[in-house]
Order: structure tokens, then sequence, then C-alpha cells
């Protein structure tokens, strides 16, 4: 059952503007765009009546992915997510998965393609072979897919946007370690199991080898 609060996300300096206008909505729950992963689990467990993301958080890859993690829940089909200008009268609800947007409407973040590094496309990617692990911070993590300049990961511990994390490739062949950040995570429960999904950016330059680890390890 939805509860009746509000959960409201944007930039530390328009969370102010956005209480206001959410007001009257019940209990605020405000979080900065840097806790989006915090947000995340505060709706997953309270199951809000109304989710509110600032315009411009709501058009970042960040954004769109918490968007349409909601979209993705059975459990959060109540909520209607609203997108919100904190110094203006633009206000829209994003629509429902597999449901059509207004003519009038921003293209929803449900269209937008499956997000990468930052969203970004910048080098070609290899989806990992069922099993496949990495090391993050020296807890195991499977490696979801990997290229020259990042990865997505699943991971049992805590991720968050913008930490700093030591990256690990190991096999018979070669140890490759990487200094990376997390670029994007979301909070996930399948089958009641938790866990984190995370796209990790490599702030190190060692692509031939990283290159060649995910051609031992990629699907066949």
């Amino acid at each position: 059952m939805a509860d009746s609060c509000t959960v409201v996300i944007g930039a530390q300096k328009h969370l102010d503007a956005l209480r206001e206008r959410a007001r009257g909505d019940g209990e605020v729950l405000a979080f900065t765009d840097a806790e989006a992963l915090f947000a995340l689990e505060a709706i997953t467990q309270r199951k809000p009546k109304v989710v509110t993301l600032e315009r411009l958080f709501a058009a970042t890859s960040r954004g769109a992915a918490l968007i349409n993690r909601i979209k993705a829940d059975p459990a959060l089909a109540a909520a209607e997510i609203r997108i919100m200008s904190h110094d203006g009268e633009y206000s829209r609800v994003s629509p429902r998965r597999g449901s059509t947007p207004a003519a009038d409407d921003d293209p929803p973040a449900a269209s937008a393609p499956p997000l990468d590094y930052r969203g970004t496309r910048r080098a070609p990617r290899f989806r990992m072979a069922d099993g496949t692990e990495a090391q993050v911070d020296g807890s195991p993590a499977r490696l979801v897919d990997l290229s020259v300049r990042g990865a997505q990961v699943l991971a049992t511990s805590a991720l968050k946007p913008n930490q700093r994390v030591r990256v690990t490739l190991a096999d018979e062949m070669e140890v490759v370690r990487l200094n990376a950040a997390v670029a994007w995570a979301s909070f996930e429960i399948p089958q009641g199991a938790t866990r984190y999904r995370a796209g990790i950016e490599f702030t190190d330059t060692k692509q031939d080898a990283v290159e060649a680890f995910a051609k031992r390890h990629g699907h066949k």
C-alpha cells in the first residue's frame, strides 16, 4: 500500500524551493541529487504516493536511471512520478512504462537507451559471460559488461555515485588493477536479495589489458 508521503530529489540549492512546492501532499522526504541511492532505498521501503524530481536532475543519466527503476518495479505502480522546475510553474507527470505521453510532453526518461557510464557510448562494450567476477574495493562483484572505459557491475556491498573505488580484474592470464569512480548506481531487490547495480568509470588508462580481459571473458 502506498504511503501518503512525497519523496523530493534535486540539487541541494533547490531543495527548499522543491519542498515548498511539494507541501500539501503530506510528509515530505527530501534528498539531494548526490543522495539518489538513499532516495531509492526510501522509495522502495516507504512506497510513497508521489516522487518529485527537479527537472534538471531528471534530465541527467542518474535521474533517468532512477525514473526507469521506479517504473520497472511493480511494487511502486501506485507512485506518481512528477518532474518539476524549482523556479517556475513547469510541472508534469512522467507516464508509466508502456503509456503514451501527450504530444507536448518532453520525451519520457523511459524512452532513453539503457544507461552506460555517465550515459555515454564512448567505447565498445563486451557483454560478460555468466559468472565473470571482478573485485570492487576488495569485495566480489559480478561483471555485467566491460569496456576500456568502464564496467557495469552487480555488488552486494553498497556503491553510490561519485564514490572512488579500486577495481581488480583477475584470471589465470593477468591481474589488472584500476582506479575508478562510480558514475551511477541503483539499489535492487530481486527475489528478496538486496544488491547494487552500478556503472563504474575507469580513471586509469590500461586499455590493452582491459580489452584483452573483456575478449577472454565476453560472450562467445
